[in-house]
Formats: structure tokens, sequence, C-alpha cells
């Protein structure tokens, strides 16, 4: 098999969540430490940073990573879904994995694995704590798949655990309360190992301290440990005033990120009280609190390969993508759209079935004009039932059978001085990065 046929294997012949839902997802770690057992455990020959969270655990994951690239280190970065290429979700150093790797890891292991009837996910990490060991990462950020408890990456024993925020996603496997996703969450907790969460209700933090009691796990809420004291927009992405790191210019713009700004800057601080942020190529008294850290925030898309967070892809007329695809991600972007200034308002959107649709639409600013759509994907809303959700909250638009003629009917219908966004699932913008730009 060449690349292309084997990448069609892993999404054709296994179960995969991200395409098939419910049916696609295996809950449990029996099939993971049974890989784990045969790859020898790859995933203990470098240290691990484990990153959970309803939202913003991917860019909090990739801001991390290029900071630790900063300081001199070779990092691997796992994080899922992929947008436009299934090596996306394995990094070193900004850099998807060798395609001859994944090739060579399939037409090798794929007698062992087989007979498991693993998921594509427990067969991707393997692949991705493999590749790591095989290329002697120094560090490794980790980013959770669904939940925490049970996913297939709580196998590792990290240096530092994040947990980003809780909101009702994913209910049908993680519970229907804050609660209840918050204790799957919690359940990256390690003995002993410190955790910073990012954001909580009254409901959640109740959950993490208990955790963290009983893992005697320290534990740094960054709401109350505040790092970004002021945060403004800047045509280029945020400037965040902080406590200890000075002015950053931050590259991603969305004004979500102000929260998974200081998330990170509080895992940073961690990071630095255990010795691991002194930069590998300065002297040793020399810590990352200036220099490394504002070039990672400042470039952390071109240091990591990050994609679909408010990313700008035309001026004229101003084109953003973005992968929020909840109701905790769109109470940020709604906002986000009401100011953006434009004579008007285009909106390419999707969104996958089994997400809380009447809870997003119910954000959507209603002055747009919508152009509802799917993506290649099988767990896609239709654009019909889309249109029909709209009418019940006074939207209106069209539908369109896919995202490429639906982006060019926006593009035709915008002038210059109008706004084009496109967003509701990571899989509408990874079919837009794909076949639109």
């Amino acid at each position: 098999m060449n690349y292309k046929e084997t990448c069609e294997y892993l999404y054709g012949q296994m179960p995969m969540f991200e395409k098939q839902g419910a049916s696609g997802y295996k809950e449990g770690l029996v099939n993971t430490l049974k890989l784990d057992d045969h790859f020898n455990h790859p995933h203990q020959n470098y240290r691990t940073i484990h990153v959970a969270g309803t939202n913003g655990k991917g860019s909090c994951a990739h801001t991390l990573a290029a900071i630790l690239q900063m300081c001199g280190y070779k990092v691997g970065l796992y994080t899922s879904p992929h947008l436009v290429d299934f090596s996306e979700r394995i990094r070193i150093n900004g850099q998807p994995i060798d395609e001859d790797y994944v090739v060579d890891f399939v037409e090798k292991e794929k007698g062992f694995f087989e007979p498991l009837s693993p998921s594509f996910f427990e067969v991707v990490t393997a692949m991705a704590f493999k590749y790591f060991a095989d290329k002697k990462v120094d560090f490794a950020v980790i980013e959770v798949g669904l939940g925490g408890r049970l996913d297939c990456t709580n196998i590792i024993f990290p240096v530092l655990s994040v947990i980003t925020n809780i909101g009702l996603d994913h209910t049908q496997f993680l519970g229907n309360s804050l609660e209840q996703i918050a204790m799957e969450k919690a359940g990256i907790i390690k003995q002993g190992v410190p955790v910073v969460i990012g954001e909580t209700t009254p409901e959640t933090k109740m959950v993490f301290e208990a955790v963290a009691a009983e893992a005697k796990a320290p534990i740094t809420f960054a709401e109350a440990d505040k790092e970004v004291t002021a945060c403004d927009a800047t045509e280029k992405g945020l400037l965040y005033q902080t406590r200890d790191y000075g002015i950053i210019e931050g590259e991603l713009a969305g004004n979500y990120q102000e929260k998974n700004t200081n998330t990170v800057l509080c895992a940073i601080r961690q990071l630095e009280k255990q010795g691991y942020m002194y930069p590998v190529i300065c002297e040793p008294e020399q810590t990352c609190q200036n220099r490394e850290v504002k070039i990672a925030f400042k470039n952390v898309c071109e240091l990591t390969g990050l994609k679909g967070r408010w990313q700008k892809v035309k001026d004229a007329p101003l084109t953003i993508c973005d992968t929020g695809h909840n109701v905790a991600g769109w109470e940020w972007l709604s906002r986000q759209l009401q100011n953006v200034p434009c004579k008007h308002m285009h909106i390419i959107f999707g969104m996958v079935e089994d997400k809380d649709i009447e809870g997003v639409m119910a954000l959507l600013p209603k002055e747009a004009t919508y152009y509802f759509t799917k993506s290649n994907n099988k767990r896609s809303a239709s654009e019909n039932v889309l249109c029909l959700y709209a009418q019940n909250f006074g939207i209106k638009g069209k539908g369109f059978p896919d995202v490429n003629s639906a982006y060019e009917a926006a593009v035709n219908a915008a002038d210059e001085k109008d706004f084009v966004f496109i967003g509701g699932s990571s899989y509408i913008v990874a079919d837009f990065l794909k076949n639109c730009i």
C-alpha cells in the first residue's frame, strides 16, 4: 500500500468516531493496554503533558508545544481531528509524521492489531506514541481524544495535566451534567502530578478539588491565578498584558483565546517550577519568562501547523474560518461575529447530527445571510435539516449540497466590504481548507 491507500485502510477498516459517531467509539482501555504492551510502553521514553477539556484543548496543546520548541526541546504533538491530511495528527517540532512511517507501521503491525478489532483512534494513538519514541523526542504534548478517564491517551503518566474547561458536549458518552463530564475529564489527573484547570463553574470546581485531593495532585485554577490582566484585538491577532511575562502578541485571534492564553501561561509557570522551562540552548539560569514565550505565541501556527482557529484566509471580502462546533464554543463565536465591522455578513454553516444544533442555532446572528451545507462526513446533518431548524429561529438562508458550492455562492453574493465566515463543525472547515483555498 502507498500512503493514500494506507490512510484509506485506517479510515475504512476500523471503527472511527469522527466518521461514524457512537458506533465508532470504543470505551475502555483494553485494546490500548494490549497495544502499549506490544510496543513496550513507548510513552515512557519521554516526558508528556496531557491536555483535556471541552473547548480550547487544541489551541492550548499547540501553544504549549510551540513554547517548548522555542526552549530548544524536540517536541511531539498529538492532536485530533485533522483538517486536511492525516499526518497533521502526529507532529514533531511542527513537522507532520513521515508518510513512509505511516505505511511501514501499518504494514508491519496490522497482523498484530487486526485481531483486536481496535478503533481508528486506538491504533493511531499507538502509532503516535511509538513514533515519538523512535524519533527520540524530549517532550510530547498529548491532546485527549474524547473525555479523559477512558480515553486511550490516558495511559501516560505526564509531568503536567491541563483541563481547559467543561461544557455539555458528547453527553451520550460523558454524562448529561457538568459534574458528570467534569468527573470523566478529571480522570486524567494522576497521583502527585500538578494539574492546571482553565475555567470552572461551582459544580465542576468541586469535582476537580475532590479528585485532585484524593490523588494528592497540586491543583492550580487559572481563573484565580490570573496571568492575563488585559487583552485587546489588533489587526494581527490579540495583544495581552500579563502579570509575569510582559506584553505578549498572540497570533491566534479568536476572543476565546484570552482564556486559553491564561491557561497556557499558568501551565508554563507549573513547568517552570519543575525546572523544565530553562532553554536548552541558553544559560542554565535563564528562564523562559520573556523571549521564548513571546516568540511562541506570536508564531504558533508556523511552529506547530495549527489551522482553523479564527483563521483569516482572505482580506476582501474578509473571510474567516473557525472550528468551534458546540454551544460552549459558539457562546464566544457569536459575540465575536457580531463585533466584526462589515457591510453584510455571509455565514457558511454546517454541523454534525449528534451536536446540540438547536442550542447553537439560538446563538447565531440573525442579520446574516446563511448558506447551510454539509461536509463529506457521514455524521453531518443535511442542509435541508439545518434549513428547517433555522426557520424556528428566524434565520434566513438556503441549502447547498457541499461546502464548495456554498462558498462559491457566498463569494458571488458578497462585495469587498462584506464578511464571510465558515464554521459550525471541524469537518466543514476541513472541507473548506481542502477544496476552496
